[in-house]
Formats: structure tokens, C-alpha cells, sequence
């Protein structure tokens, strides 16, 4: 959670695969988290449109190969 944006975002993973709901702009951190636990991130789940920020949902799944 990004207190100066009000942005909330998750990172669910289990049985080594991950899921990012409503990601942050930087996708580093979800990089380095499923790095951390040898997890493939599989999915990247937005859950509306977002106006107020820009997503990081197309960057991630570019890196990842994640289905969005």
C-alpha cells in the first residue's frame, strides 16, 4: 500500500506460482519477491480501471510472460 497514492496492490503466491492484483507502476519489487522464492509470476489481475495511476500490469506481464 502507497500511502501518498492510496494504491493498494497484492502479491499472492503459492505452490511456486504468483498472482499480482492491481499492480504499482515499478515492477521490481514483484520481480525480486518471486526471485526470492524461485515463484513464477503467472498472473496479473487488475480489478477496474485505473485513472488515478498507471498500472504496471503490460510491463509485468511483458517480463513475465504472465497472462493478464
Amino acid at each position: 500500500y502507497t500511502g501518498c497514492l492510496a494504491q493498494g496492490a497484492y502479491y499472492i503466491e503459492s505452490d511456486g506460482e504468483a498472482a499480482i492484483i492491481d499492480p504499482l507502476r515499478e515492477t521490481a519489487p514483484y520481480l525480486e519477491r518471486a526471485g526470492r522464492s524461485d515463484a513464477k509470476i503467472k498472473y496479473v489481475l487488475e480489478t477496474h480501471f485505473h485513472a488515478d495511476f498507471v498500472s504496471g500490469h503490460v510491463d509485468l506481464a511483458r517480463k513475465t510472460g504472465a497472462t493478464i
